[in-house]
């Protein structure tokens, strides 16, 4: 794997009024495709240029950016070594703080211009600076973040610090902890601004000379800089209050938020000394955890591997052009995906419902979406208005579709239906046309049987939220041929989904494992655990969200469903829960809701569920999830259902939203023992931290 080493290049900048200027700017010399990290090199990098201008009496100011685009996206995590000694670990964050730290002892006016992506370690130099503009969006500085309690770890180079000093404890938890635990949400410039994090915003196009214009003022007199007072103390009450939000979110399972939390706390009390002295304690014990490990496992899975798009055909398989999609559906989910392809493929995009109003209520939703999309300012009126109105269309016949390239479909989940649907299609659509689905358990192969043409069908499953969830399973029959399976590959890439490569068999992938997690939670129920304990006890794993309020975001009516489609491929490993089914057959939603003493079992589930009274422990609840789950991937991997564990681990994190500290569920259950006492071996024999080049 090739190294890119970012150097800080140093030029002195002679300015009439403001005397000479230190400039420096960070750049790995690869344009534009590799962004500046911070690693050993790096850094020193830098403190020979500190070296060279501290020497320099007569250097007035000092100017840090980055090249075109990048700022900086922090650490170099991938060259990290995950079995690092303590007093290694700690050398890292105090290497870290000692450079940056020098920048903050210059006795004139430093500026950090945030050109572009700025991340971790990039986001904390540019925080020790005594100035700080930003290049507004978009353009310019589109994502700007401290992701680190995302990977398992915190912000050890000041980080938690200094945004709390500079911006209060509330903006620290927002940047800190909130925006990486949903999802790693980033900032943009205008947000960043409002923050507080930068004094001044810029136009891209001008965006250094502007910077550099006002350090020049600044030096001179002319530019003075007010800030907002802050109190950087934190109250009990908003400890309190964040703390019970991580435990809602994460429970247990993750240490690194409550670690940031109290970082975040201390910063109100404690001398910057001090301050970063603790987040070098807290980077040691993070970067020594299990949790780093899978961290940097599933960071290397959804970061680097997956962008090499595993199981495409090769390079020399071109796919084909795609110049207009038909979707079949104008429900919520056909909308969702009429909306995604507008938008990043910027052709025609077509839908097809059997009535009007159903049409019309899908086309509402894309127009409805779009405005959202326009108030949140990440779309212009204009490009709004052209999307929704030019390029999607609605249809109650096939005519449209005689020219479409691929054609989606996403009706009821019923064979018959299907079957029927991609017939009709054959007798409109063009030859090379391909027919792809977005079932989520029934067989492909049958649904493309009576074709006159099978090999021009794929499956193209989508996970809800459509425009959230990045993953998207590529399901592969025996009559799929290789033009047809790359161009679904490169659909995926095209509108910036994760392909998995998975083989035509029921539940494909994500949906078989969180069935068989699910099948484990209704086994342990019908012996006698109780349900609060049994909900409370898996969600504290770290998953996000509790086995009860997927099952009520999904719905049990479809949770069953799925379980009955593998319970006809597999009906010893995918019993039909009794339990689930009476709760259906009454038309539940939930099994759990809120009662008078607070969130109860809906009594009427509750009678129409058959328990025994064997009593569990928290523990053993857990080891009977994990070791059913454990024999399903087991079983996935026997089956070639997917290639590898890792594909396994990509689909749960992009699909399902299974945390990168539980390293998705392989490098979890290997850790824990589960593969072992359920396989007689690891997942990972020799080791998962081996990366494929």
């Amino acid at each position: 794997m090739a190294k890119y080493i970012t150097e800080c290049k140093l030029n002195f900048f002679q300015s009439r009024k403001a005397g000479k200027i230190a400039v420096v700017t960070m750049d790995n010399g690869q344009f534009p495709n590799i962004p500046n990290t911070w690693g050993v090199e790096a850094l020193e990098s830098l403190n020979k240029a500190l070296d060279i201008v501290e020497k320099d009496k007569d250097v007035k100011g000092w100017f840090l950016t980055g090249k075109p685009f990048i700022f900086n996206v922090g650490a170099d995590i991938m060259s990290a070594d995950p079995n690092a000694k303590r007093e290694d670990a700690l050398a890292i964050g105090a290497t870290g703080h000692a450079a940056f730290k020098r920048i903050m002892n210059l006795p004139y006016p430093t500026l950090a211009a945030y050109n572009g992506a700025s991340m971790g370690g990039g986001v904390e130099v540019g925080l020790y600076h005594k100035y700080r503009t930003i290049s507004k969006s978009p353009g310019g500085c589109d994502h700007y973040a401290l992701p680190e309690c995302f990977l398992g770890l915190v912000p050890g180079w000041g980080g938690t610090q200094l945004v709390t000093k500079l911006c209060g404890p509330e903006i620290a938890i927002e940047l800190v902890i909130t925006n990486p635990l949903n999802m790693n949400r980033m900032i943009n410039s205008k947000k960043a601004l409002e923050m507080g994090l930068a004094d001044r915003m810029f136009a891209p196009a001008e965006f250094v000379d502007e910077s550099l214009a006002l350090l020049e003022g600044i030096i001179a007199g002319e530019e003075k800089i007010e800030r907002k007072a802050v109190d950087p103390k934190m109250s009990d009450e908003l400890y309190n209050k964040t703390k019970a939000a991580i435990v809602g979110r994460v429970h247990g399972g993750a240490l690194a938020p409550y670690r940031a939390l109290d970082l975040i706390k201390g910063a109100g009390e404690w001398s910057l000394d001090e301050g970063f002295q603790k987040e070098n304690e807290a980077l040691a014990d993070m970067i020594t955890s299990d949790q780093f490990k899978c961290g940097l496992y599933s960071f290397d899975l959804t970061q680097r591997r997956a962008k090499k798009l595993p199981g495409r055909p090769p390079k020399e398989v071109k796919g084909n052009k795609i110049n207009k999609i038909g979707v079949i559906g104008a429900g919520l989910m056909a909308s969702q995906m009429a909306l995604l392809f507008a938008q990043r493929y910027q052709c025609p995009v077509v839908m097809k419902d059997i009535k009007q109003e159903f049409v019309d209520k899908g086309l509402a939703y894309c127009k409805d979406q779009l405005a959202k999309t326009v108030q949140r300012g990440k779309l212009s009126a204009a490009d709004a208005k052209w999307i929704g109105e030019d390029l999607i269309s609605g249809s109650v016949t096939y005519e449209p579709f005689k020219d479409c390239d691929f054609v989606i479909e996403a009706v009821f989940e019923e064979m018959g239906i299907k079957q029927k649907v991609f017939g009709e299609l054959e007798t409109v659509c063009k030859p090379e046309c391909m027919f792809l689905t977005n079932t989520s358990s029934l067989d492909i192969a049958e649904m493309g049987k009576f074709l006159k043409d099978p090999s021009r069908v794929v499956g193209f499953h989508f996970f809800n939220p459509i425009a959230m969830m990045p993953l998207v399973e590529i399901i592969k029959t025996d009559k799929t041929n290789d033009v047809v399976l790359a161009t679904a590959f490169d659909i995926a890439r095209k509108i910036r989904k994760t392909p998995v490569l998975v083989k035509n068999a029921s539940g494909f992938l994500v949906n078989r494992v969180l069935t068989a997690m699910s099948d484990g939670i209704f086994r342990l129920l019908d012996e006698g655990a109780d349900f609060l304990q049994t909900d409370k006890a898996v969600h504290e794993m770290g998953f996000p969200m509790s086995p009860f309020t997927l099952i009520a975001l999904v719905g049990p009516a479809i949770s069953l469903h799925v379980l009955e489609t593998l319970n006809k491929a597999w009906p010893d490993r995918f019993p039909v829960n009794v339990g689930l089914k009476n709760m259906v057959a009454k038309g539940k939603k939930a099994i759990l809701i809120l009662g008078d003493k607070g969130v109860v079992v809906d009594p009427e589930i509750l009678a129409g569920w058959p328990q025994g009274n064997k009593k569990f422990t928290d523990d053993e609840i857990r080891q009977r999830v994990l070791e059913r789950i454990a024999v399903e991937v087991d079983t996935i991997l026997k089956e070639g259902v997917v290639a590898s564990p890792k594909d396994v681990d990509t689909g749960v994190i992009m699909g399902a939203g299974w945390p990168l500290f539980m390293g998705g569920i392989t490098p979890f259950l290997d850790q824990k023992g589960i593969s072992k006492k359920v396989t007689g071996d690891d997942f990972h024999p020799n080791g998962f931290l081996a990366i494929e080049k």
